[in-house]
């Protein structure tokens, strides 16, 4: 079976956007042009499965940021409707955090960047999250959407080490103890 690995930002408080799904917190934050590690994450994944809120947010930026290729957990986007610029690098299906890392076995892949609020929580949840490098931006919301909700039961991590940048940003790499 495939591992999953998490690579997110959120508000010093914990959230990943505001109640409206607004990020604009976070496409504003100024890293003074810092490294944070993204590209070293993508190049070692084999493909992306995203939450369809995910989704629903990136591509409505100016251009797809994903060389690798997407699966997107949905059961509300028909297949049929990726968008032509889309069309061999997005697919939509509607299926179980099971049956995608099932689907993503059958395709050869071994590392899969877990993205998403929601998809991240099911994928803790299945056990499926090897580890998880979160960083925070600092600014307070005070309300918004979390990254982690409700579990079945306690998910410890093990700490592997905490980065701190010029711009205040705080990045922190934990693994899913089994």
């Amino acid at each position: 079976m495939p591992s999953a690995h998490v690579f997110i930002a959120t508000s010093l408080d914990g959230f990943i956007a505001r109640k409206n799904d607004d990020i604009d917190w976070l496409t504003s934050f100024s890293s003074l042009g810092e490294d944070h590690g993204y590209n070293a994450h993508i190049a070692k994944m084999d493909g992306i499965i995203m939450g369809r809120g995910t989704y629903e947010k990136v591509v409505t930026f100016d251009q797809w940021y994903y060389e690798k290729p997407v699966l997107v957990l949905s059961r509300s986007l028909d297949p049929a409707t990726v968008p032509d610029q889309l069309k061999g690098k997005v697919e939509f299906i509607a299926a179980t955090p099971e049956e995608a890392m099932d689907l993503a076995a059958s395709r050869g892949w071994q590392r899969i960047y877990a993205d998403g609020g929601k998809l991240i929580q099911s994928f803790l949840r299945a056990g499926f999250v090897e580890d998880l490098i979160i960083s925070r931006i600092p600014i307070l919301l005070g309300d918004g959407i979390s990254l982690f909700g409700p579990l079945d039961e306690d998910v410890v991590l093990e700490h592997l080490n905490t980065k701190s940048f010029p711009s205040g940003l705080v990045q922190d790499h934990y693994r899913v103890k089994r």
